[in-house]
């Protein structure tokens, strides 16, 4: 059983993917629960919500055509504490649930997480050229208070340009 239950369904415009759990998460249910994550903050002031939810209304995303997963459930205080067998099988799984519910676009959120997982060294934050069955890649900066290279507005501007386009 995964420690943190998929936000996710057929038709979806975008499936943001984190890394993994944070400790937080999986006590808690509610993916992005630690109160310095930025993802909740970004994603409303991005304009992919109309005003921001609480990680306890994460299943509110569904109604605007939203979704988030993992790409590896196994809990951890810190990304960087998995191995790169987990994320590249943790690829795996998630290139058979992209499959099974094909969103418009996967939103991958950490750049050095989606270069391990899917054994592209040259990937960028941005739109990717690979696609999963008929959807889109985008990779976006990793939301957590720990990645210090990306403030709120640079964290927002980012998510909004996937926005835009999808």
């Amino acid at each position: 059983m995964q420690a943190l239950p998929d936000v996710i369904s057929p038709g979806l415009r975008v499936l943001f993917c984190g890394i993994n759990p944070g400790l937080m998460s999986a006590a808690t249910g509610h993916h992005f629960a630690r109160p310095g994550n930025r993802f909740w903050p970004a994603l409303h002031q991005s304009g992919f919500t109309p005003h921001q939810l609480a990680p306890a209304e994460q299943q509110e995303l569904l109604s605007y055509r939203l979704g988030i997963t993992n790409v590896v459930d196994k809990p951890s205080a810190r990304a960087d504490e998995l191995t790169r067998p987990e994320l590249v099988a943790g690829g795996e799984n998630l290139v058979a649930k992209v499959l099974q519910v094909q969103p418009e676009w996967l939103a991958v959120l950490g750049v050095t997480a989606y270069r391990d997982a899917f054994a592209d060294r040259t990937a960028a934050i941005g739109k990717q050229d690979r696609t999963i069955g008929t959807t889109r890649v985008w990779v976006l900066p990793n939301p957590s208070g720990l990645n210090a290279h990306y403030t709120l507005p640079k964290l927002a501007e980012a998510f909004a340009e996937l926005r835009r386009v999808s």
